[in-house]
C-alpha cells in the first residue's frame, strides 16, 4: 500500500528588486509581534529592544525564510491603536533588522495601507493583510502600486466583531468563494504574487477550524501558494484543555496535517520545531523512493 502526495507544483514570488523566491518546498515564517497584547505572551516584544534582534537571529538560524512583523494585535477583542502608533512600533524594528542582517525577507502584518506602504519603503518585502482588504479600501491598489507579494487572508469584520460573524453554510466552500472574489479584484489591478491564507481563528470557531483543516486540499483550486497560521491558536488549546503556552505539541501535530494537505508556508511562533516538521514531512513524502 502506498500514499502518493501531490506537492509538485512549484511557485516563485517576485520580491522587491526583482529577486525571485522559490516555494517549491515548504517554508517557515517566524512571527514577531511588536505589541503588548498578542494572544501568546511568548511572541510579544517591545520596540527598539535588543531582544528583538536576538530573536530574529535565532529565527533565521533555526531556518525561518520570512520574518512577519506586526504592530497591531488582531486577537479577538484587541484594543485599537492609531496608524501613527502602529508605524512607530514596526518601522524602527524593520530598519534595525535590515541593518543587522543580510537580505532578510520581512513581511508586514497590517490591514492598513498607509502602514503597509511605509513598511515596504523601509525595507519589508511582503504585505500580510489579515482583513483581506476588508478594513482598508486602499489596500488592494496599494499592493498593486508597490508590486509586492500579498498574503490574502480570509476574515470577517474586525477584531472586535469577528467572533460573532462565524455563520457558514459550509465553512470551506464559503471561505473559498469569498477569497475567490478578492483574487479576481487583485488580478484586475495587476497583482501577480498572491498567497492564500484561509484564516484559522478569524471568524471561525474551533470546530470550523478542524472542518477546514480536513478539507484543506480544496484550496488547491486557486493554484496559488497556501499559508497556514495555526500556531498555538485556540482551536488547539481549547480542544486540549490547555493554554497557548502549552500548545506547541498540538501545533506541530496540525502542522504535519497542513503539510500533507498542501501547505507551502507555515506561519509560526516556534521556528525550530516547524522546520523539523517540514524535514520529516519531506523525508516521508517528497524524497524519491525505490523498490
Amino acid at each position: 500500500m502506498s500514499f502518493e502526495f501531490n506537492h509538485t507544483k512549484s511557485y516563485q514570488m517576485k520580491l522587491p528588486g526583482g529577486h525571485l523566491f522559490d516555494l517549491s518546498e515548504p517554508k517557515v515564517m517566524g512571527v514577531l509581534n511588536i505589541t503588548p497584547d498578542s494572544f501568546f505572551a511568548g511572541s510579544r516584544y517591545e520596540p527598539d529592544s535588543q531582544l528583538v534582534i536576538d530573536t530574529v537571529a535565532k529565527m533565521i538560524n533555526d531556518g525561518a525564510s520570512f520574518i512577519d512583523i506586526g504592530g497591531y494585535s488582531t486577537r479577538p477583542n484587541a484594543r485599537e491603536i492609531s496608524v501613527s502608533q502602529e508605524k512607530d512600533r514596526v518601522l524602527p524594528i524593520i530598519e534595525a533588522i535590515i541593518k543587522h542582517f543580510d537580505n532578510p525577507i520581512i513581511s508586514i502584518d497590517t490591514f492598513r495601507s498607509e502602514v503597509a506602504k511605509a513598511a515596504i519603503l523601509a525595507g519589508a518585502a511582503i504585505i500580510n493583510d489579515i482583513s483581506g482588504g476588508n478594513l482598508d479600501v486602499e489596500m488592494f491598489q496599494t499592493v498593486a502600486d508597490l508590486e509586492v507579494p500579498y498574503i490574502l487572508m480570509h476574515s470577517r469584520g474586525n477584531p472586535e466583531t469577528m467572533t460573532s460573524l462565524n455563520q457558514y453554510r459550509n465553512v470551506t466552500i464559503d471561505v473559498i468563494s469569498e477569497l475567490q472574489s478578492k483574487v479576481f479584484e487583485l488580478r484586475k489591478l495587476g497583482v501577480k504574487d498572491i498567497i492564500i491564507d484561509p484564516g484559522f481563528g478569524f471568524a471561525k470557531g474551533p470546530k470550523q477550524g478542524f472542518e477546514m483543516m480536513r478539507s484543506l486540499s480544496a484550496f488547491e483550486i486557486f493554484d496559488l501558494p497556501l499559508l497556514i497560521g495555526i500556531s498555538r491558536k485556540s482551536m488547539i488549546y481549547k480542544t486540549l484543555n490547555i493554554d497557548a503556552g502549552a500548545a506547541l505539541n498540538g501545533t506541530t501535530a496540525l502542522h504535519m496535517i497542513a503539510l500533507i494537505n498542501g501547505a507551502h508556508i507555515l506561519r509560526v511562533h516556534d521556528v525550530k520545531e516547524a522546520v523539523e516538521a517540514i524535514k520529516l514531512f519531506e523525508a516521508t513524502y517528497l524524497q524519491p523512493h525505490f523498490g
